[in-house]
């Protein structure tokens, strides 16, 4: 599978998105995904410490056992945890920070991310705190999730020349949810950071498996809870419009949103959620088709 760099790391254009374990899958079924999409060449797994209340960092750590060193593992910090653990400021880092890897099981975090900013916290702060964890060996790069623009150059400036700085940005983005593009993705490829997308296919939107009229299947996200809020009309009725051109092209919905995203700039791992092996490995093979320039011309006018 194609590779690309965050900072000193080469991650599989596809990589896992763990929010499912701990929550929507258990301990099992978390090994059986993390063996399929081993098996499938992916070497890039991101968590976070809220995913399942801890439990996706146990499950995920379990899973891997003696095969930690052969992938790369991002987890995340910052948004409430409990009644006492959440935010940025250095103390709390350093706690967050040992308390991942007991879950893990592992003694490093190759990319650690600031979950969301913390307005209460200088990034100058947080910036200080991470660069000692890389110092000491328990970090190799660092990251941010939900930055904006502004917030990304902030911390460029906010950080001390030779010390580690934001190597990476982790927001959300899908053909269905563009806000990245006019100002977070130039930021990117001005300042030389990789861009993780999250919910890269809607919430399983763009998996092409709802259709208008039609039930949605039990136990999809279309009927937990995120059906009201993704699955409108308008968004099922451009999803079959892109599922038609994916079939013209001899693809599915599914190839054509991660394939597409992996065209955008900046863009370096995918991270597609998987609650089964065989998802796992059908996003793990979906970066397959790359979009020529005339498709990519006529996805633009489908957009």
């Amino acid at each position: 599978m194609q590779k690309r760099k965050i900072g000193s790391l080469e991650v599989t254009i596809v990589g896992v998105g763990c929010n499912n374990f701990g929550w929507r899958i258990d301990a099992q079924a978390t090994a059986d995904v993390v063996d399929a999409a081993l098996d499938a060449g992916i070497n890039f797994f991101d968590t976070a410490d809220i995913y399942g209340g801890g439990k996706s960092e146990e499950f995920l750590g379990r899973a891997l056992g003696n095969r930690r060193s052969k992938i790369l593992l991002a987890t995340k910090f910052g948004m409430k945890f409990d009644e006492h653990r959440s935010g940025a400021k250095p103390a709390y880092v350093r706690q967050a920070v040992e308390d991942s890897l007991r879950r893990l099981g592992t003694d490093y975090i190759d990319l650690y991310q600031l979950h969301s900013p913390d307005a209460s916290t200088p990034i100058a702060d947080t910036l200080g705190a991470l660069n000692d964890l890389v110092k000491a060996g328990k970090v190799r790069e660092i990251g941010c999730s939900n930055f904006s623009a502004s917030q990304l150059r902030d911390a460029e400036v906010a950080v001390h020349q030779e010390d580690a700085r934001f190597v990476s940005v982790q927001n959300h983005y899908s053909m269905i949810h563009r806000e990245p593009e006019p100002e977070v993705l130039p930021e990117c490829v001005r300042a030389g950071i990789a861009f993780i997308p999250f919910f890269p296919l809607a919430s399983g939107l763009l998996t092409g498996k709802y259709r208008r009229g039609q039930p949605f299947p039990a136990g999809s996200r279309g009927v937990d809870g995120f059906g009201p809020k993704m699955f409108t009309d308008e968004n099922l009725a451009k999803a079959e419009a892109w599922a038609d051109f994916a079939a013209s092209h001899g693809h599915t919905l599914l190839e054509l949103a991660i394939s597409w995203l992996a065209s955008r700039p900046a863009v370096a791992s995918i991270i597609a959620g998987a609650k089964t092996a065989s998802q796992a490995k059908a996003n793990a093979a979906a970066a397959d088709w790359r979009l020529s320039e005339a498709e990519l011309a006529e996805v633009a006018r489908l957009l």
